[in-house]
């Protein structure tokens, strides 16, 4: 069993029941999947770069990564149907509290001039997501291995309907939120 999650079944629940008196053990807020998104914009014209760039999302994942097509077409952005506009990975189970342990313990704490991540991520659904500059604070992707920096989205999807739930959730699961300025 993953760390995070023996640690989400032993310590968190108790502490979450507690804080929000929650009577229902099925209204207790939980993880249900992390989803890892990149576009691609023009590198999607370089068939190299954009297998470079599943490549790396899958080493970072853990799982294959897979390239998202466009649904239709539009000129204005001189897009055509079926043409690949980015790449994405969902995590659940295992593979998701595996995900989320490295990157509050290790990829976080490696960022530049990090301060937290934002509290202002959150959707009004109990849903999180933020963005990572470069996929080179990640320990597996070799640096010799990338042809080009990018980005990416991470989404933490929780079955909380309140933020302040999900925040808390995050919290106790070792998420570093910037402080509160007063």
């Amino acid at each position: 069993m993953a760390r995070l999650k023996d640690k989400y079944i032993n310590e968190i629940k108790d502490s979450l029941v507690k804080e929000f008196d929650i009577k229902n053990p099925m209204q207790i807020p939980e993880l249900e999947k992390i989803s890892i998104s990149v576009g691609v914009g023009e590198e999607a014209k370089d068939s190299k770069i954009l297998q470079n760039i599943q490549d790396t999302i899958s080493l970072i994942a853990g799982q294959k990564a897979v390239i998202t097509k466009a649904k239709k077409s539009i000129a204005g952005f001189k897009l055509r149907e079926n043409y690949p506009i980015g790449v994405k990975v969902t995590l659940r189970g295992e593979n998701m509290y595996t995900f989320l342990d490295k990157l509050v313990t290790i990829t976080l704490p490696r960022v530049r001039d990090f301060r937290g991540v934002s509290r202002n991520g959150f959707d009004g659904r109990g849903n999180y997501s933020f963005g990572l500059d470069e996929q080179l604070v990640f320990p597996e992707v070799r640096f010799d291995d990338v042809i080009k920096t990018h980005g990416m989205n991470i989404t933490v999807v929780t079955s909380s309907e309140d933020d302040k739930e999900s925040l808390k959730l995050l919290e106790l699961m070792g998420m570093p939120f910037a402080k509160v300025r007063e």
